[in-house]
Order: structure tokens, then C-alpha cells, then sequence
């Protein structure tokens, strides 16, 4: 396929390129202590040179997987919604936040007022303990370690025999599920009405405790108030009983966890310690959300416990899943094929019960769902006559369900427009009123909940849809009342959620609910050139105002220099758009030309300082990810006692000293899945040779898709850039929601005559 515009169509930008190879870097997992666990690649960020300065040296720094630090390749990091921190920078997250120190001086500061970030962390809060409670209904875990027996005991036979096909697929369950769970309607959550709350801090007594703990095995006592947060009050005696819980820290890896336990059990553990082969399965699982993935298929773990010494990988997975640890399920079971072989699933319980809960009430609004005759477009129709209606499109297609919002207040109904990110609410515009699906949940936005603890509304229209994640979306299903409207808006073809689940796609793929496509283009070169991705063709489009251009690139260390150049200079001068509204998307966060490589030459150019607030300065543009999933793009104003103060598309946000540096890095360089749900007048997409192997076409897709007006490619990928949008559909995730809506939801056979 030939490039969409001819090589640097009279950018201004010089065309000479530096020679020598693209350089990786193997940023893939750190070590407890903090260091590098990879190596990592050193290529030039260097120093950011004039527009006039001859091109970078090719970076040589030690080549690497571009892939272990690749967004989407592992976890996402801090800033991009990952919830784990430096020191235990495992699977990507390593931060950029220098020592760490928000605040202008060493002292605890005083505690900032209540934040959407902490209120939406206390709403989270409730859907855990729904999600406890619901398991607890289920029948508890047996004991930890205490001897099988009974069904537990035959828990292994079954898998294989299932697995086989020798046993029907109800082998695990105490009956099969004939019936679906809610055969009728029920009424939304009846929980209180309250005000966001602040997240409950870890008592300096407990992290205390624990950090004694962490010393004597050695890990480091930075940990300590991360395995507070995680493991409760009682962390330190749990931790010292059991120190494999340190894996339930984000980040820490077994070969951690193994050094630690070691240090403090000495001869009392082994490879095949229970508390070992359990934390390592519950580990395994949620490194797999971390990718999008709800379950796993229970060989698919059998065989990565395997790769981690576990002698009996099967008795791992018995004991797992009898101490509770994790949930079995099946697939492709149907009647008449009992006994042929199904796919047997292990799962966590909190993207289980989630899940659940989430077709629950998916199902409650489609059966309690109005039939009304709505006149208008084909969208408003749908809405009228049903509880739940999906509708695709692009950036110009966001205006119809806008409209249909505006038509049913006009009809004196409560309609409510929620988005992803505060940036797709700008550009929306005030006369659109809405708010995002974050300030939503939390109360800080919106209509408000009723007596019951539903939200008061008739109408919500949810943007940005397919970055819902699983968890996120069952908060807010469950908050909907009886008889409330539902429309799921989005462009199917963009990255998913980085959160577990696969909402918006596996809604699409049930099938219970119509589904409106927008016929609405988006306008210009660039929406011809992003429409054309998706379906797997990268065109030459005519762009004749300079909206496209291709700045091709020999290696990392040019690909880093060309784009400060660009951002700096010949994007402002030849397009019109200044530094601070152009963004650069990258494929990672490591390598010679991932973002903090970016950010760290960006941040010299555009606004040098000594990062004198945790390795920040006022005037630096960040990325803040107040929880997984969520990124905000601001600007740093201050430091003070309370944390960093950001200006965050014109809302004043704190961020408390103990988590700048977990949740905080630069913003001038984003991944696309931090970029998801907005977009900027002018985009960079920088794509160094090392990116080669993880571009896929929802990348591409996303990331191309964030420029409004124009769109640079710093190009250093060959052909590797068209390989991806035609043969790279990306990557399916494994998630549940689609067979538990098409259980609930099916239409009920016909008995044969």
C-alpha cells in the first residue's frame, strides 16, 4: 500500500535522516527493589535541537522488545490508568515523577477536600463489597491449606473430564443453570444516597507494621503502604503468614515474591507451597485483565504455572479455585451436546461477579424498557421503543445521539450525555450539557440519585462506549432505574477499554438490542484517511492544506529529535496550531522513542526546570490517571502541602503527595489508549522502527483518529505501518458478557413438534 500523502508535503521540516537502527527497549518488568529489571534502552532523548539543527544521532542503546513495554503488549502504567507504582515497576509501570515528593517542603500536608477521583475510588468501593456479598451468597471458600475433600477433592477429575468431554460441562455446579438467574425485572440498587467520600487512608501504625515486615524479607519499605492499601489492617500479619500476598501488589513479580518469601519462611517454602501456586493463579489472572481479559482458559494457566516451576499445575488450580481464590465457568455448552468438549474457564471474582452483574442489569433494562412511538431519525425511533439501543459511528456520527438527548428533554424526559473524558465534554460544547461517566457515578456531575439510589434520569446517552470497562460499566448499569433508556454510542473499530471487559463489542455481538450504524462521515483528508484504516486500507489521500504529512525517520534517536521539531516549530509555523495544542501519541512508554523518552526532550525544549515538585514544574504538561482506565490531560500550576495542584481542562484538581508518582507522569507524549476519547487540533504519531511488531490496526486506527485538523507521522516503521491496518485486526479478549446476555436474553425455543 502506498503512503496516504507524499513524504514531507512541504512541511518545513528538513528530510535529511541519521543513520543506524532502531533501538528497543526491554522496559519489560522491575524488580521489587526499583531498579531495572530489563535494561533500559538509552537511546538519545537527548537534547532537543533547533529546527535548523542537523538530525539526531541514531540511538545505539540496548536493543529490546518494543512489545514488553508496549502499550496494550502489558499493563498500562500509572499514568495511563495502571494502578501500580515505581519501585515495583512491573509490566510498564515505570513512572517519570523524579523522587516522588509532591509537595514544596517534606511535611504531611493537610488533607485536600474530597475529589471526583476519591469519590469514584469510594464508589468502586461499593460494587466490591456488592460484588463480596454476592459470593458470600454463593457459599464461602473452604479454609486455605486445609485438606480437600468432597467435591473439592474431585474438582480436578472434573476439569479434565469436562475438558475431555467425557462429563457434561455441569460437572462443576451443584445443578445446570436451566433457567436465567433473573427471570423477572428487578428494582435498581436501593443503596443510600451519599455525598463522595474520601478513600480511607492506611493508618501510620499499619504501614508501619508492615514495613518491618517488608525489611526483614528484604523487599523494599516503599512497598509499604501500597500492601496497606491492598491487604487491609491486618497486612502485616497477613503478609508475614503468607508472603507470597506481596504479588497482590501491582507490579511485584514472582521472582520478587519467591526472594522474599524466601527470606522470611527459609526452608519452610518451596516451589509447590500452596500459598505460592494460589497467589500465583490469582496472579495470572489479573496480569490477563490487565490485557483486557476477563478469564482464562484453565489450561492456558495450567501451562503458565508450569513456566513458573509449579510441580503440579493441575492441584494448583484445585486448590485455587477451593479457597476461593478463583471462579470456574464453561463455555459452549448447549443441550444436546453435553458431553462434547467445552472450554472450562477460571476467572476473579470481582470481574466474575461484575460481569454478572453487568447482564443482569443490561437484561433488567431491555425487559423493563418503555414502547414508545417516538417520531424522527432511525436512532430516535429505536430509543423510544426500547430499554437498550446501541449506536456506531465516528467523530462526526457524536451528534446524533447529542440530538436525541436534546429531543427527549424536549418531550419533558431526564436525559443525561456521559463521556469518557473531560476533553470529549469540551468539545462537545456547554449547550450539550454533558458530563463525564466518572463525575457521573460519583455525584459530582449529573442529576443526582434518587430516594432509591438510582440516578434520576429516563435517558442516559454513554459516548465513548467502547472504553468502558467491565467494572465501570456494571456501576453504572446497576445505578440506572426500572424503565430508564440506555444508548451505547462509539466507534467499534478503536482501542478497548483499558480496563478488563470488552463491553461495548460484546453488546454489539449478542445481538439483544437494535443497533443503529451512523451513516454520518467523518469530513476531510483525514476522515477519509481514518475510514479507510478501518476496513483495513491505508490510501494515499490528498491533503492539499498540509492536513497529512509523513516525516520519515532511520531511527529512534531522529525519530525523538523530528518530533520536538515538529511540536516546537514546524507544526505552529506551518499549520498554524500551537505546542500546547498538539499532542504526540507513541506506542509505549519505554524504548529510545516511547513516551518518557518523548516527554523527557519535549519537557527540555518547551519548558526546561528542575522538576523541583517530584520531578515537575509549573507550566509542565501531565497526564493523570485518577483511576484505572481514566487519563487527564493538565497542566501544573503549583505544589503546596496538600499535593500537586494541575489545571485539568479548566477544573482545579489535587493531587495528593503520596500518589504523584504512582499517578502522575509528563503529557506532551501519550500511548493511544491514554489518548482514547479525545482529540487534539494537531497529533504527532510517532512510530520508531522497534514499534514494528505491536502496531495492529485499532492502534492506528485510534491513534490517527485524535487529530482534528492535522496529523504528522513520524515514520520509521517501513512497511510495517501498512502490514498493520490490512492484516492486524488486534487482539480478541476473553471475556464472558456475550454468552451470559445471549442466556438472558435468548428467545426461548420453540418445543420440536
Amino acid at each position: 500500500m502506498a503512503d496516504p500523502v507524499p513524504k514531507d508535503a512541504d512541511h518545513g521540516v528538513d528530510d535529511a535522516a541519521a543513520e543506524g537502527e532502531t533501538d528497543g527497549d526491554g522496559d519489560d518488568h522491575g524488580p521489587a527493589d526499583g531498579s531495572a529489571h530489563g535494561r533500559d534502552g538509552q537511546g538519545p532523548a537527548g537534547e532537543a535541537q533547533g529546527p535548523e539543527d542537523p538530525p539526531a544521532d541514531g540511538g545505539h542503546g540496548t536493543a529490546g522488545n518494543a512489545g514488553d513495554d508496549a502499550e496494550g503488549a502489558q499493563a498500562p502504567g500509572p499514568a495511563d490508568g495502571g494502578h501500580g507504582v515505581d519501585g515495583a515497576a512491573g509490566d510498564d509501570r515505570e513512572g517519570t515523577a523524579g523522587d516522588g515528593a509532591a509537595a514544596a517542603d517534606g511535611r504531611d500536608g493537610a488533607t485536600p477536600e474530597s475529589s471526583e477521583a476519591e469519590a469514584e475510588i469510594a464508589a468502586q468501593r461499593e460494587l466490591r463489597e456488592r460484588i463480596e456479598q454476592r459470593k458470600s451468597e454463593r457459599g464461602g471458600p473452604i479454609e486455605s491449606g486445609a485438606k480437600l475433600s468432597g467435591k473439592a477433592a474431585d474438582l480436578l477429575a472434573a476439569v479434565r473430564a469436562v475438558e475431555s468431554g467425557d462429563a457434561p460441562g455441569t460437572a462443576f455446579f451443584d445443578a445446570a443453570p436451566a433457567e436465567p438467574r433473573r427471570p423477572a425485572p428487578t428494582a435498581a440498587p436501593t443503596a443510600p444516597v451519599r455525598a463522595p467520600a474520601r478513600a480511607p487512608e492506611v493508618s501510620p501504625e499499619i504501614v508501619a507494621a508492615v514495613r518491618a515486615v517488608l525489611a526483614r524479607g528484604g523487599a523494599p519499605e516503599a512497598l509499604a503502604g501500597q500492601v496497606g492499601e491492598v491487604l487491609g489492617e491486618s497486612a502485616a500479619d497477613l503478609l508475614a503468614d503468607n508472603p507470597w500476598q506481596l504479588l497482590s501488589v501491582p507490579g511485584v513479580r514472582p521472582e520478587q515474591a519467591d526472594g522474599f518469601a524466601r527470606a522470611l519462611l527459609g526452608d519452610e517454602c518451596g516451589p509447590a507451597d500452596e500459598r505460592r501456586t494460589s497467589a500465583l493463579v490469582s496472579w495470572l489472572l489479573e496480569r490477563a485483565a490487565l490485557q483486557g481479559h476477563t478469564a482464562q482458559n484453565a489450561s492456558a494457566v495450567r501451562a503458565a504455572l508450569a513456566e513458573w516451576k509449579v510441580p503440579d499445575p493441575d492441584e494448583a488450580v484445585q486448590q485455587a479455585v477451593a479457597d476461593g481464590a478463583v471462579l470456574v465457568f464453561q463455555e459452549g455448552l448447549a443441550e444436546e451436546e453435553a458431553t462434547e468438549p467445552v472450554t472450562v474457564l477460571l476467572g476473579l471474582d470481582r470481574y466474575a461477579m461484575a460481569e454478572e452483574s453487568l447482564a443482569d442489569g443490561l437484561a433488567r433494562l431491555v425487559r423493563t424498557g418503555p414502547a414508545d412511538d417516538w417520531e424522527g431519525p432511525e436512532l430516535v425511533r429505536a430509543t423510544g421503543a426500547h430499554g437498550l439501543v446501541v449506536h456506531t459511528g465516528g467523530e462526526a456520527a457524536r451528534a446524533e445521539p447529542v440530538a436525541l438527548a436534546a429531543r427527549a428533554r424536549e418531550i419533558g424526559l431526564r436525559a443525561v450525555v456521559a463521556t469518557h473524558s473531560e476533553n470529549g465534554t469540551r468539545r462537545l460544547g456547554a449547550e450539550a450539557g454533558a458530563v463525564t461517566v466518572a463525575a457521573l457515578l460519583s455525584g459530582a456531575a449529573g442529576p443526582g440519585r434518587d430516594e432509591d439510589g438510582a440516578l434520576a434520569l429516563d435517558v442516559l446517552v454513554v459516548l465513548d462506549a467502547p472504553q468502558l470497562d467491565v467494572e465501570t460499566a456494571a456501576m453504572l448499569v446497576e445505578s440506572m432505574p426500572d424503565g430508564s433508556r440506555l444508548v451505547l454510542s462509539g466507534d467499534p473499530a478503536v482501542l478497548g477499554s483499558a480496563g478488563a471487559g470488552r463491553v461495548f463489542g460484546d453488546v454489539m455481538a449478542a445481538r439483544v438490542c437494535p443497533q443503529i450504524a451512523s451513516r454520518t462521515p467523518d469530513p476531510g483528508p483525514l476522515g477519509e484517511l481514518v475510514s479507510g484504516i478501518g476496513v483495513g486500507e491505508l490510501a494515499q489521500v490528498p491533503a492539499p492544506d498540509k492536513e497529512i504529512v509523513i516525516v520519515p525517520v532511520r531511527d529512534a534517536g531522529e525519530a525523538v529529535h523530528r518530533t520536538v521539531q515538529l511540536v516546537a516549530d514546524s507544526v505552529p509555523r506551518a499549520i498554524g496550531v500551537p505546542a500546547e495544542r498538539t499532542q504526540v501519541i507513541t506506542v509505549g512508554h519505554g524504548g529510545s522513542a516511547g513516551s518518557r523518552a518523548l516527554n523527557a526532550a519535549l519537557k527540555q525544549r518547551l519548558n526546561p526546570g528542575p522538576g523541583r515538585f517530584g520531578g515537575f514544574d509549573p507550566g509542565d504538561r501531565v497526564a493523570y490517571a485518577p483511576a484505572l482506565g481514566r487519563t487527564l490531560t493538565g497542566t501544573v500550576v503549583s505544589a503546596d502541602a496538600d499535593g500537586l495542584q494541575l489545571d485539568c481542562e479548566g477544573t482545579r484538581t489535587v493531587v495528593p503527595r503520596e500518589r504523584v508518582e504512582s499517578a502522575v507522569r509528563h503529557g506532551w507524549a501519550l500511548t493511544a489508549h491514554q489518548a482514547a476519547g479525545m482529540r487534539w487540533p494537531a497529533v504527532v504519531v510517532v512510530l520508531p522502527g522497534d514499534a514494528a511488531q505491536v502496531l495492529s490496526r485499532p492502534w492506528v486506527y485510534t491513534a490517527f483518529g485524535r487529530a482534528e485538523r492535522h496529523l504528522s507521522v513520524v515514520h520509521g516503521v517501513d512497511q510495517a505501518l501498512a502490514r498493520a491496518v490490512g492484516e492486524v485486526p488486534g487482539t480478541e479478549r476473553a471475556t464472558r458478557l456475550r454468552s451470559l446476555l445471549e442466556g438472558l436474553l435468548a428467545p426461548t425455543p420453540r418445543p420440536a413438534p
